[in-house]
């Protein structure tokens, strides 16, 4: 089934490899993240797309573990903070400041995960689409499932979890979906000592979550181009392939023959 984001805003993909970005505009769901926009979709060429699906594995995996680090490193930071604030009656304006940048970096990594979750099950959609010999293949997914729809569970689940832990603590997903949401709550609880220790606490749950949403989406991430791989290795991808250049290539429009000198034979 196709691949979409609840309607908010754009989902535009995440950069890859610092030029590779996937963007989309889902018309169901959405959300957002900085990049240029190339949709799979608009990869009209089949080899070109195939160049983009081989390259893309890595510099993914690389970028899931740069925002698995970056969890990491901002929960640690937090929890430097509760014990700050801890032996004292409220963190002064300067530490807070800090606090808010922190948990805004969180707010951006956890749309970073979504938009790698939706471009990589997009990219699925299009080789099923483009592919028979690709949508014949089974996965080794549980109950069968197809790499978008796991990725869309994936992305249910993480928005699920992270909403369950802001109303655990009387606050609501609306409050925390953009940078002027989050800022404006954080002005709000930084005025108590309870409403600092309660941002910490929430913001440190919160990077905990994505620490190990994201090693899951790296395994989705990875059992996705162990197949691809398969297919690229298998004759019918090469059949596939040269069909779909014959189609292109009749399809073009072919270079004009007027307006030349006529040929003659010279003796």
């Amino acid at each position: 089934m196709p691949y979409r984001y609840p309607a908010s805003r754009n989902w535009l993909a995440v950069l890859m490899a610092s030029a590779l970005t996937f963007g989309a505009n889902p018309t169901a769901r959405a959300g957002s993240a900085t990049g240029a926009a190339t949709e799979w979709t608009q990869l009209a060429n089949n080899a070109q797309l195939i160049d983009l699906m081989k390259s893309s594995g890595i510099q993914v995996d690389n970028q899931i573990t740069q925002i698995g680090q970056v969890a990491e490193q901002i929960q640690n930071q937090l929890k430097i903070y509760e014990n700050m604030l801890q032996n004292t009656v409220q963190l002064p304006d300067h530490i807070w400041g800090q606090v808010e940048g922190d948990l805004n970096r969180l707010r951006d990594i956890v749309e970073q995960g979504q938009s790698i979750s939706f471009s990589m099950g997009n990219a699925d959609d299009v080789l099923k689409q483009r592919f028979q010999s690709y949508a014949d293949l089974k996965t080794n997914l549980p109950n069968a499932e197809s790499f978008s729809s796991s990725y869309q569970s994936w992305s249910d689940t993480n928005r699920d979890t992270i909403a369950s832990t802001l109303k655990a603590a009387n606050l609501t997903a609306d409050q925390f979906s953009s940078e002027e949401g989050t800022m404006n709550s954080l002005r709000g609880m930084s005025e108590s000592a309870d409403g600092q220790m309660k941002a910490l606490q929430v913001g440190h749950q919160i990077a905990a979550q994505q620490i190990s949403q994201m090693q899951k989406l790296r395994g989705l991430v990875s059992q996705q181009m162990t197949m691809m791989g398969t297919w690229l290795q298998s004759e019918q991808t090469d059949k596939d392939l040269a069909q779909k250049r014959r189609e292109e290539f009749f399809r073009s429009t072919p270079p004009s023959t007027s307006g030349g000198e006529k040929m003659k034979v010279e003796w």
